[in-house]
């Protein structure tokens, strides 16, 4: 008996069909379904034949339809597999097999992808389905260093009971390398100049330029993987692109001399006079390319821009033919960024070196600025828990508000007295009308933002007060009123667009201005703060006149997003 041929029969409202077969032939094993309205049974159910009335149009169209769904299926670029309620594969598509080196059917699921991590939000995905009755999204982590996102969809029977779930696996790996590298670029811009105060007093220029070297050849070797680098500052008396470092170039390439010009100064001296990248994609064919590295057969140089102007240039080299592509090119211009950023954070300290104003200065900010910051953050959330309870302990909280906030005052007024003159190259930063006595809050979990924003807006002659998460800067926005604020979308505890939207319903009369660093928002905080009225958005690294805009520019009207600064 157990060798009796299976015949599927797709069966019409009159249900004749089956009765036919087992008339003539009653020692087959017929399987009977309705052939206008049921699914076909899996892929993984075995049938010797499949039985139906071609005359029938309505059978006819949907055995059409069937079998055309499961070769969409099985062709996907996705991975599916349908799960029965003990988690074992009953049918799963090429990919899904594929990803787990041949047939599942069978097996359990979470076996079938080799004991994968499951990285949340939903740590039992199968659990929450069969008990909720709904659609579950989660990511799994799964041998070759795969990430998977995961839905996992119940499917019920005629009685609402579900006997089946469908996974439908999707490959983000490439999204979350993508994102994992943006992050690590950022993190890499925050160690290239990052320097303690007490390493300041004691490290002489010259040092400091080599741990910005070392720092530079660390992070092109272990985040971008290039072992060929050359950097050059560019000397505006000179128009000369000054080595500052190299690695993997020839001596002869390393000692050329070489200008800012579009003619006669190979690619480096374009992209320098240009403020435009560029990928020399075949060295042998390519008419601007000048030999730099032995046996290099690809170069990629992006130009070093900070503040509207090309201060240097940034070179990596390949053995290979074509070595670079879009996400290459997009990659090395944020590098390029931050090592411009730092390069001018070291032009910064050496001018703070050599003048003893600029030191008196800084060590106001360093010293006094900040720390005030942090009383002030305790003391605001400390009078949060006692506001409505204690009076008296309430009233010396706030005026221990009021003492801080007049010792910040004074710095201030010490600093405009104090100022020095503006680094060679730059613009001096004095006092703003439209901005005297603006008081502005700056959440930010960088130090480096929020010690530049008392430099730069307190010489704008704002009130500046900074927040290191997204809990400081409720609690202060609570308790204090603004004019402005700044917040960065990726505060440590809180979300973009959370932080936008509470710091708008706690200062309603302020604007919020959202800062970013290179457009990097996984979170799509912008997209959903702009379509609730967000007004402003700054991407670092931004200019002086890009904030003052930000600052002074009337609610009312078109969205603006501030650029990074470009030439």
């Amino acid at each position: 008996m157990a060798d009796r041929p299976r015949i599927l029969v797709l069966e019409g409202p009159d249900r004749t069909a089956g009765d036919l077969i087992l008339e003539r032939r009653p020692d087959w094993h017929v399987v009977r379904v309705d052939g206008t309205t049921a699914n076909l049974p899996s892929s993984s159910e075995r049938f010797d034949a499949i039985y139906f009335d071609t005359r029938n149009s309505a059978i006819w169209e949907r055995v059409g339809q069937l079998f055309q769904s499961e070769s969409i299926l099985e062709t996907l670029a996705e991975g599916v597999a349908l799960v029965d309620q003990q988690l074992r594969i009953t049918w799963a598509n090429l990919m899904f097999e594929a990803w787990c080196d041949g047939p599942v059917s069978g097996l359990g699921f979470y076996e079938a992808l080799g004991s994968p991590q499951i990285l949340g939000p939903d740590y039992s995905p199968f659990h929450t389905a069969l008990g909720e009755g709904k659609a579950v999204v989660t990511r799994l982590h799964t041998r070759q260093d795969r990430y998977l996102e995961l839905m996992v969809t119940p499917v019920r029977e005629a009685g609402g009971k579900v006997h089946h779930l469908i996974c439908l696996c999707r490959d983000i790996t490439a999204i979350l390398q993508y994102q994992q590298k943006l992050a690590a670029l950022h993190q890499a811009g925050q160690e290239l100049a990052a320097l303690a105060p007490e390493q300041l007093a004691e490290m002489s220029v010259e040092e400091r330029v080599e741990l910005l070297k070392l720092n530079i050849r660390r992070f092109t070797r272990d985040l971008l993987h290039y072992d060929v680098v050359e950097v050059r500052l560019l000397d505006r008396q000179t128009n000369r692109l000054e080595p500052l470092l190299e690695e993997g170039m020839t001596p002869a390439a390393s000692q050329r001399v070489l200008h800012a010009s579009p003619d006669g100064s190979g690619v480096t001296g374009f992209v320098a006079a240009s403020g435009k990248s560029y990928v020399c994609a075949d060295t042998a064919t390519d008419p601007l390319y000048i030999e730099g590295a032995a046996g290099a057969r690809s170069s990629m140089t992006v130009p070093l821009v900070y503040q509207d102007e090309v201060i240097g240039t940034f070179n990596v080299e390949s053995p290979r033919v074509n070595a670079f592509g879009e996400e290459d090119l997009q990659f090395a211009e944020i590098f390029s960024r931050e090592i411009a950023a730092a390069l001018h954070t070291l032009e910064l300290l050496t001018a703070e070196k050599r003048s003893t104003a600029t030191r008196s200065v800084e060590a106001i900010s360093r010293e006094v600025a900040l720390p005030v910051d942090d009383i002030l953050a305790a003391a605001a959330a400390v009078l949060d828990q006692y506001i409505g309870h204690e009076p008296e302990m309430a009233d010396k909280l706030r005026q221990i508000l009021a003492s801080a906030r007049s010792i910040k005052q004074c710095i201030q007024k010490v600093g405009e007295n104090l100022a020095p003159p503006s680094a060679a190259g730059a613009p001096a930063v004095t006092p703003h009308f439209t901005l005297k006595g603006m008081r502005v809050l700056v959440a930010d979990s960088d130090e480096r933002v929020r010690r530049s924003a008392h430099g730069i807006l307190g010489g704008l002659g704002c009130v500046v007060e900074t927040a290191r998460d997204g809990k400081e800067a409720l609690t202060m926005a609570r308790l204090s009123t603004y004019d402005a604020i700044l917040t960065d979308i990726r505060l440590p505890d809180v979300s973009g667009y959370e932080a936008w939207r509470k710091l708008r319903d706690s200062q309603p009369k302020a604007r919020v201005i959202l800062m970013t660093a290179f457009g990097y928002d996984p979170s799509h905080s912008i997209v959903k703060c702009r379509q609730e009225g967000l007004r402003s958005v700054l991407y670092k690294p931004f200019r002086v006149d890009q904030l003052l805009e930000a600052l002074e520019k009337p609610e009312s009207g078109a969205t603006t997003a501030v650029e990074p600064a470009r030439v």
